[in-house]
């Protein structure tokens, strides 16, 4: 695996994650930003956090991350996911609008 650096605005978004930072992580989508988890979609920041609250930063999750590759304007990054909800090795798709999120996919890595 090559060293990459982790393009932005999708670093400073797992950096927030992290550290378990709700404000953070919430702004870093757009208002009409969405999450797709395994299918599950989830739109706008109010749907986003009610998810969140419970899978993801509600749930003390971090991530490790261990590849990245960026095409065109899609980031995905491939790490391992550890939470009191689920864990395991996990394959995050960002698709970008300027500074912010407009999509996160989460798929098996």
């Amino acid at each position: 695996m090559t060293e990459q650096t982790i393009p932005e605005p999708v670093a400073a978004f797992i950096d927030a994650v992290n550290i378990h930072d709700e404000d953070a992580f919430l702004g870093a989508f757009t208002p009409s930003g969405a999450v797709d988890d395994w299918g599950r979609i989830f739109t706008g920041r109010e749907e986003i956090k009610a998810w969140s609250d419970k899978e993801f930063i509600g749930a003390r999750g971090t991530l490790a991350v261990e590849e990245v590759d960026t095409t065109g304007g899609t980031i995905t990054v491939i790490g391992d996911w550890r939470s009191n909800h689920a864990n395991g090795r996990s394959k995050f798709i960002f698709e970008t609008e300027g500074d912010k999120l407009a999509k996160m996919t989460i798929r098996e890595g």
